[in-house]
């Protein structure tokens, strides 16, 4: 009994499989596509070709976890070697970052922490002036 159920269990994956394999184009490209997140899907049907797709993805979520480091997590009197350390590991943090980015919106949630820290720095510079002025 439990062998027939096994080899129908198979036999409707198999179907499933084969059913699924036939809607997918050649190359895979639209597969893919579809599982992209909205930023990466938006840089890479923009791009000339994949590689340079790929350095933009790069770039922005470099430049945006920069702004995010800069704006809540900088200290002030670090030594210029101290923070060239910082931004290499930074660096080499983001390639990570980069390989998360094609299926998870990594770069909207940059996008979200560097609006959320520019609001509370706005907020304490405010309340700063506030303070001084009383």
């Amino acid at each position: 009994m439990l062998d027939l159920f096994k080899s129908a269990l198979l036999l409707k994956l198999n179907f499933i499989q084969a059913a699924t394999s036939t809607t997918a184009t050649s190359d895979g490209h639209d597969f893919v596509f579809e599982r992209l997140s909205g930023v990466a899907r938006y840089i890479y049907e923009g791009a000339p070709n994949f590689t340079v797709a790929g350095y933009i993805l790069f770039a922005v979520i470099f430049v945006l976890t920069a702004i995010v480091y800069h704006l809540g997590f900088a200290r002030e009197g670090l030594k210029p070697w101290q923070t060239g350390v910082i931004y290499v590991f930074l660096f080499v943090g983001c390639i990570i970052l980069t390989f998360l980015a094609f299926f998870l919106p990594m770069v909207e949630g940059l996008i979200v922490a560097a609006l959320v820290l520019i609001v509370y720095r706005m907020r304490l510079r405010r309340d700063k002036k506030k303070e001084a002025t009383s």
